[in-house]
Order: C-alpha cells, then structure tokens, then sequence
C-alpha cells in the first residue's frame, strides 16, 4: 500500500460550532441575532504554524498482526483533537527555546545534540524534554503544563523530581499521551502496521533494514542511506525528509525514538489495556514510554503499535520527541 494521501476528517467543536478539517460552521444559535452584524458564514480555525490537527474520535489502539505481547490487546480508545508538531523537534528548534528557558530560571542535565541544525534533537532525557515544553509555553506567552505541586503553583523549571503534576486543563505545550502518539501515527488508518500500509522500505522511513528478519521489511539491508551521509552515528535524517502521512505528520516511524507522557505498563497495571477517552496511562511506575523507532533500529520497532520504554534520566542518540497543543489556540 503506498503512503496515505487523504485527508481524514478532524472534527471538535468550539463554542457550539463545529469546526471540520479546520473549517468552523455554525451548528446552532439562539435568539433573534438582532443587533449582529457582518457575522461570516464560516470562519476558518488554522492550526499553528508548524503543527497539524489529528481530530477527536475513537481509534483501535495495539494491533494483533505480529503476536507482540505489549501491542495487545488491541482497544478502542477515544481521544480529544490536538495539535501535534508536525516534525520531530530539531536541533535548531530545541536551541531557540533551551537559551531562552537558561536564561529565565531554567536548568537542564543534557544540552541537547544533533547532526545538524535541521536534524532532531537528541541526547534529551524526560525530564528534559517535559521542562522544554514549559519553557516553550513560557515563551510563547501560554499557561505551562507542568508543576512540582499537586496545586500548580510552581512551574517545574529544575532538577529531575519523583513526581511532576501535569495540569490537562492548561493550554501549553505538552509531550502527547502514548494514546494521543499512536493515534496521530496511524495518520486516520486502521489496522496497519505503518503510517501509510503493512510494508516498510527505506524511501519511506529513515531505519536499519534487515529484510532477512521481517518479511514486511522491503529493504534494502543495513542503515538507510540518508542518515549516513556525513557519518552513521548518529545517522539521523533532516527532520521530514520522508512523505507526511494522513495527518500532515512526518517520522512518526524511524528517525528517533519519541517520548511520550506516560509511564510504563502492561495489561496487569493499566498500562497497554487502554480504554475510554483521553487515558493517561498507569498513575505511577519506573519508566516512560518511548514510540516510533530510530534509525539504528530494525523495521519492527518502527510499526505504529511497538512500545518500548526508557528509564526517564535517560538520553542516546537514539531518543528525541515532539509536543502536543490543547485545540483553538
């Protein structure tokens, strides 16, 4: 199956109205409208520069095409829309926003490295990653997500705490839940291992192949071609070199590893059975959720239902990630 090109319909509302692929239409209104003027038939909601709409709606999370114990069982989950960065976040992006936080009460344990400017951000624990989001809400003028109180009242700036309170309802930037990442990898299709089908190559994603090991790996063999250019390690990719999937999204498979929100779990503790809308994944746990694969990495950690995990002090020049943003904004 060759990439996904459609454009599968966003849909949440705002105010009453119903706001489809980006479009707000009015749905219904009371009252006579007297003394309203110049009010527009439709209006259009763009999402922010750089980021894409992925719509609320119910998707099946996991996946049952390769009997792997941790992407069962596969569960209807409901998520609410959100905006996702579009590319995994560079080098020159995370820089933009790291010298800015250490220079308003921001500390960090890893600086951050990359390839180059326009390649992603690696070499970044958790911890790093969830303070960034807060100095890029900061910077932004937005309500930062996450705090050192179960209050909110002290905006998470430094050191790698046991415990980091996010608050849902602000409107800053965020990483996605592991439900919200899988959702915007599938790019609106079901049931596939990939982004756009049920085979991989290296002209659509930036990994190690061995076609010898998986028979959905179409190859060639070894690390793909363009993150070796310059040296193979790393042998990152500029962020979006590769076609975007139904979303507008692109790297959701291969690249580098991605953080998300959650810690952790399996079936027994709450972690893979996911069900409901919005879950967040178990309450406590020892390690975080990483998804998407890397460049290093064979085809298999790529598809869309793998999950692996990571200690949160972690950072490789495997590991980097993107953020999330609450809709209307």
């Amino acid at each position: 199956m060759g990439i996904g090109t459609g454009s599968p319909s966003a849909t949440l509302e705002v105010n009453g109205n119903a706001l489809v692929d980006g479009v707000m239409t009015a749905s219904s209104f009371s009252g006579s409208g007297a003394g309203l003027s110049n009010i527009p038939a439709t209006a259009v909601v763009a999402a922010p520069p750089g980021m894409a709409l992925v719509g609320a709606g119910a998707f099946n999370m996991g996946d049952s095409l390769d009997s792997e114990g941790d992407a069962l069982p596969v569960t209807s989950v409901t998520v609410s829309a959100f905006y996702m960065d579009v590319y995994l976040v560079s080098l020159s992006q995370w820089q933009s926003v790291y010298y800015w936080a250490t220079s308003n009460g921001y500390t960090f344990v890893n600086a951050g490295a990359g390839k180059a400017a326009n390649h992603p951000v690696q070499t970044v624990d958790w911890y790093d990653c969830v303070k960034w989001c807060n100095a890029r809400s900061q910077q932004a003028g937005k309500t930062p997500v996450y705090y050192l109180d179960a209050g909110f009242t002290t905006v998470y700036q430094t050191g790698e705490p046991g415990t980091v309170y996010p608050n849902w309802a602000a409107a800053g930037y965020r990483l996605p839940t592991e439900a919200e990442w899988e959702k915007a990898a599938r790019g609106g299709l079901s049931g596939q291992r990939f982004p756009w089908g049920n085979t991989i190559n290296e002209n659509l994603a930036n990994y190690d192949g061995n076609t010898g090991a998986y028979s959905y790996d179409l190859g060639p063999d070894g690390y793909n071609a363009i993150g070796s250019a310059g040296g193979t390690n790393p042998a990152t990719s500029p962020v979006g070199s590769f076609a975007a999937n139904g979303y507008g999204v692109y790297d959701m498979a291969g690249n580098v590893f991605e953080w998300c929100w959650d810690w952790y779990g399996t079936s027994s503790n709450g972690g893979d059975d996911y069900g409901g809308t919005d879950p967040h994944g178990p309450t406590s746990g020892s390690q975080r959720v990483i998804r998407g694969g890397n460049w290093s990495n064979y085809a298999n950690l790529a598809r869309c239902a793998d999950r692996l995990r990571g200690t949160p002090t972690g950072a490789n020049v495997n590991l980097g990630f993107r953020a999330v943003l609450a809709p209307g904004q």
